[in-house]
């Protein structure tokens, strides 16, 4: 029987080197067009860091324009001790130190591990006796956990075959699989928190936006006559933020439904719901279409403001030229009584 934990960290980056691109495997009975489906990954480059007195390879790939993934893998001698519990929060740091260090975003980030058990026979249910580890690992845990969200916690599972199991959270899952071959979960549980990290960078810049548009809102109308390049600017900047997040938003919809076998969809399924992948979509549509509601509101209140300073302009030309002309007439009036 062999364990490893497989810990990684999703992050946004401004700038991403390419290198050589990663090819996707499928899943079990996945149909071809499957590998279109997964964002492509490029290799970065890998680092040799001693991680609690042992040494562990990162590997460091990119998700081309803004986002990469440095993954660690260890093997361990048990998967439900204390010790893989404070190895896997190392690794973690340390997935997130190599981030930073290549322009990476902390609080644009999103980490996971995956407890992997392997070379056993029989049914995984037979590893149920350390239930309350295995649920304690799912949720970062350290405290005991209630019986209750323990059994809610373990209910969040699929099969595929008889000898292998998978269980899913929020901070992690565990892997039931003989063979061990697991790349492809891993894949999937890295494209699920890419995703994941697309919707709260969208949610973050629409609130900066919202933020900065309001304020405009708030202005009173001379001076938002005064500075009207500003707001035409913070206009332009509002339209290509909506126009990009539309197009980001039907892009993860789109990769989402190509998802298509059996095995991969339910196991995405899952993830998703557990992300609450739904109430991000929501709360982001939320968020555009009162973005949306504020442009068209300044919108009109600026041209209304334009309008009434036209018109104010007019009436001062039209006493300037009236003064002009009676001063005019005096003048004649004072030439012609000499």
């Amino acid at each position: 029987m062999e364990f490893k934990l497989i810990s990684f960290v999703v992050s946004e980056t401004p700038k991403v080197k390419k290198g050589a691109e990663l090819s996707a495997k499928p899943l079990e009975s996945a149909p071809q067009y499957y590998e279109e489906t997964i964002p492509k990954q490029f290799a970065m480059g890998e680092e040799q860091i001693t991680v609690d007195g042992r040494k562990v390879k990162f590997l460091i790939r990119s998700y081309p324009p803004g986002n990469m993934v440095v993954e660690a893998t260890v093997v361990v001698d048990d998967i439900f001790s204390p010790e893989t519990f404070a190895l896997r929060e190392a690794l973690i740091d340390t997935c997130h130190k190599i981030s930073q260090k290549r322009g990476a975003k902390q609080h644009l980030s999103e980490e996971y591990s995956v407890a992997l058990v392997s070379g056993y026979k029989g049914d995984p249910d037979q590893f149920f006796n350390k239930k309350n580890e295995i649920a304690a690992f799912l949720k970062s845990e350290k405290e005991p956990l209630d019986d209750n969200e323990i059994e809610y916690t373990l209910s969040r599972q699929i099969k595929y075959a008889k000898d292998d199991l998978v269980i899913v959270d929020w901070d992690g899952a565990f892997v039931f699989d003989t063979k061990g071959d697991v790349d492809e979960i891993i894949d999937l549980f890295q494209t699920a928190n890419l995703q994941l990290l697309r919707y709260r960078a969208l949610d973050f810049e629409l609130d900066d936006r919202l933020r900065k548009v309001t304020q405009f809102a708030q202005k009173p109308d001379t001076r938002l006559l005064a500075n009207r390049k500003e707001l035409a600017r913070a206009f332009k900047e509002v339209i290509e933020v909506r126009s990009k997040a539309i197009a980001d938003f039907e892009a993860i919809d789109r990769d989402i439904k190509l998802i298509g076998d059996w095995f991969s969809a339910r196991l995405y399924d899952l993830v998703s719901k557990k992300f609450k992948m739904e109430e991000w979509r929501k709360t982001i549509e939320t968020k555009l279409g009162s973005l949306e509601d504020i442009y068209h509101i300044i919108s009109e209140n600026f041209s209304v403001s334009r309008t009434h300073f036209l018109e104010l302009v007019q009436i001062v030309l039209f006493f300037i030229l009236q003064a002009g002309w009676f001063a005019l007439i005096i003048l004649e009036f004072i030439y012609y009584t000499k």
